[in-house]
């Protein structure tokens, strides 16, 4: 089993890679260890996916296995050769120095395409000194890159352990808005929080007012909510109740009580829908 994430990703990209683009890719990470980010290296990085190809990675189960053993939530399920060589080139630098560290995850992101973008950005939790990277995690939250969204919200277990709470619940919210799966989010459970469930609800009726679909998540938060807050328990049903409309018991009951006062009506006024009455008949 690998003990670093460098180690983890180097191993795999040698089990996929040929010989002689491997050696590439070792003289670059070498390179990076003895000099840093010098001016090569921010070449290596954007080029790097000429030498390896956009294939996926595909790891197996037991790599992905060993992925949550070096860092938990660890999830490279949809990640690229690309994106593992540019990953692995991230970790070769030296990790003495945070400050500099981070000025050259900043440099990274200002010139890189969307690929480099999704490859820093879902890199974030195995860098050293990760907790510098709530600013630049924050920003990739307010993208409006769909995919460079997602690199920050789903399969990465950075958000649920740096964000503060705030900007954990607005990454929460812009999935349901931008319709990026919940159930990716990595630590959804874990980093519950009253605010959160009420923006949630909210949201859930706003929802149903406009008789669209809600997640589940937003219904689940709903019925926590009620369970949790008796004195607003009843409010919480009238507002579904008038977002609803009535409920299909309901309208059968008032179709029932509709059909009995027709009726009822019928037989006080005998001849309504029974033909004339038979007194009235012409007889002769």
């Amino acid at each position: 089993m690998s003990s670093s994430p460098f180690e983890l990703i180097d191993g795999w990209l040698r089990a996929r890679l040929e010989e002689a683009v491997m050696a590439y890719l070792d003289g670059k990470t070498r390179l990076a260890r003895e000099r840093g980010a010098d001016p090569g290296f921010f070449l290596s990085f954007s080029t790097v996916g000429r030498k390896v190809g956009r294939g996926d990675l595909a790891p197996s189960k037991a790599e992905l296995d060993a992925a949550l053993a070096v860092h938990r939530g660890f999830q490279p399920t949809t990640w690229s050769r690309a994106q593992a060589a540019r990953t692995l080139l991230l970790l070769a630098l030296p990790a003495a120095d945070a400050k500099a560290h981070l000025g050259v995850v900043d440099q990274l992101c200002e010139d890189a395409d969307l690929g480099e973008l999704v490859a820093i950005y879902q890199a974030l939790p195995l860098l050293p000194f990760p907790e510098e990277y709530r600013a630049r995690a924050a920003e990739g939250i307010r993208s409006n890159m769909n995919a460079v969204f997602e690199a920050v919200a789903l399969r990465n277990p950075y958000p649920s352990e740096f964000l503060d709470e705030p900007a954990w619940n607005q990454l929460v919210l812009k999935c349901l808005f931008v319709g990026s799966p919940l159930y990716l989010v990595y630590g959804l459970d874990d980093r519950a929080n009253p605010p959160l469930a009420k923006m949630l609800c909210d949201y859930a009726h706003e929802r149903w007012a406009a008789n669209r679909p809600v997640s589940r998540i937003c219904r689940r938060a709903d019925a926590r909510r009620s369970r949790t807050s008796p004195g607003d328990r009843d409010g919480a049903r009238a507002r579904r109740g008038r977002a609803l409309g009535p409920t299909q018991p309901e309208r059968r009951r008032r179709a029932r009580n509709a059909r009995s006062r027709r009726r009822t009506r019928a037989r006080r006024i005998p001849h309504v829908g029974r033909g004339r009455p038979r007194s009235s008949r012409v007889v002769g």
